[in-house]
């Protein structure tokens, strides 16, 4: 008797193809081709779907180094402390001692200067470094002042140093210095802080399946990332679908940005704000490196390379304990420039050393190591090298993040506290709970509406800060 069972075919790929949505389609069930039922005998059938790219998920990044944290504002503003020391640069005329054009050693613009009259600066000009006492400081002029330096009667009478007008100099405060029977010190300097803010974005996802769906059953027993396994193909979409979606809470604080003034979303009815993500943050108040990593062949091939890091690093605060999240290659770089300090590896490969043996399993890869003064602690970041991510995209290699606390003002609070130097903060409060919410919603189960389907809603509404941002270092590639 012959078998006129409906024959099912699949996609072009050759790959089972659940949809997101009605999952009861042609693509969602196994290669069944023409008279693939309607012989004599049943195919065999393997019930156990093949988790071809392993774990999936790119998210983690966040567990291991942040914390998270309610609010219950549109907005969290933080205030971060300015430097200690007074350090500029400038324009010097070497004739007259009067130093103009001053900027920053942070900020980089023309601002005003707050040294004073009787301060005592270390200074360089052309590479000549001397001492000087400044003759006339803010008290007199903002935007300029003028200095006599202590082994000359001026500066374009030190040896190396030229005559011209408008040489760089560069130069910082050490202490001051007044003659007998004068008056104090005049004007005060004022503490600077930098004023910080972010905003929360809104996340969402969602899934729906028809009710008559829902109660089909599939043919083949599947497996997800969360832990959920069955014979029903919805269950494995809306599993998949809230990891996916605890994938976006992490990609989303990291690679999101604030919309600005002429942005396009200006002309966009219902438009959102942006919020400053990890990247965007170290790239406008942290350290950028450009191609420090280029390869594994082509990496830092010595110390010496990796200590210009140091180097900057040491200019910003020092912090002690560091981890490195980066992608192959860069992992790959730093494996090599370490193992390439063993003497004996000289086109070989060393035993004895590195706790390696002839009798074990050779281990090339290195998880931390000292430097200076500094604590490395590195390791493959996912996101980097998972090729439906960053890993098919590029451009970035890496990031630096300090270990650690540090103390902020919380203007929510109103007192001084310690917080992890990156951290999550979502919308919370004792009527709603925004850091992870999902609900369901149709006629399948508890019957909610009229509708003749599931529907299953996630959404949060958080945002990353990222203080003391001058401590991280972003690897771009």
């Amino acid at each position: 008797m012959a078998n006129n069972a409906a024959s099912f075919a699949l996609g072009t790929s050759g790959l089972i193809t659940p949809a997101q949505s009605k999952m009861t389609t042609i693509s969602s069930y196994l290669d069944i081709r023409t008279d693939g039922w309607a012989k004599q005998y049943l195919p065999e059938l393997y019930e156990q779907e093949v988790e071809k790219y392993g774990n999936r998920t790119v998210s983690g990044f966040l567990r291991v180094i942040g914390a998270e944290m309610p609010m219950a504002s549109d907005q969290v503003i933080w205030s971060e402390q300015g430097r200690l020391h007074l350090a500029y640069e400038g324009q010097i005329n070497p004739v007259t001692g009067v130093v103009d054009t001053i900027t920053g050693i942070d900020s980089g613009a023309t601002e005003a200067h707050a040294v004073r009259k009787g301060a005592t600066v270390v200074a360089t000009v052309n590479g000549v470094v001397f001492k000087a006492l400044v003759t006339a400081g803010a008290e007199t002029s903002t935007s300029q002042l003028t200095i006599r330096p202590y082994n000359a009667e001026n500066v374009d009478d030190i040896s190396g140093i030229a005559v011209d007008d408008n040489q760089v100099i560069k130069f910082f405060v050490y202490g001051s210095e007044f003659k007998k029977g004068t008056d104090s010190m005049t004007e005060s300097i004022e503490p600077n802080f930098l004023s910080l803010d972010n905003r929360p974005m809104i996340i969402k996802d969602h899934f729906e399946i028809s009710g008559s769906d829902a109660a089909q059953i599939g043919w083949v027993e599947v497996t997800g990332e969360s832990g959920q396994t069955g014979y029903l193909w919805y269950l494995k979409s809306e599993g998949d679908t809230r990891t996916r979606f605890e994938d976006y809470l992490e990609m989303a604080v990291i690679e999101s940005e604030k919309a600005s003034g002429t942005n396009v979303f200006s002309s966009v009815t219902d438009a959102p704000a942006g919020s400053e993500g990890l990247f965007s943050a170290i790239e406008s108040r942290g350290l950028v490196s450009s191609n420090m990593f280029e390869s594994a062949e082509t990496g830092p091939e010595t110390l010496s390379d990796f200590d210009i890091l140091l180097k900057e690093l040491d200019k910003q605060g020092s912090i002690e304990e560091n981890m490195l999240f980066l992608d192959r290659d860069s992992n790959l770089a730093i494996d090599d420039m370490l193992a390439g300090l063993n003497p004996n590896i000289t086109g070989g490969l060393g035993f004895g050393v590195f706790n390696n043996s002839e009798d074990m399993a050779l281990n090339l890869g290195f998880s931390g190591f000292r430097r200076g003064s500094y604590d490395f602690y590195k390791t493959d970041w996912k996101y980097l090298n998972d090729k439906s991510t960053r890993g098919n995209i590029g451009g970035i290699q890496g990031v630096l993040v300090p270990a650690g606390t540090s103390s902020v003002y919380d203007q929510t609070l109103g007192k001084n506290i310690r917080r992890p130097f990156l951290h999550v903060r979502y919308r919370a409060s004792e009527a709603d709970d925004r850091r992870l919410k999902s609900w369901v919603t149709g006629s399948v189960g508890a019957a909610t509406t009229g509708t003749d389907k599931m529907e299953v809603h996630y959404l949060s509404e958080r945002c990353l800060v990222v203080q003391a941002a001058n401590n991280f270092v972003l690897f771009k590639g």
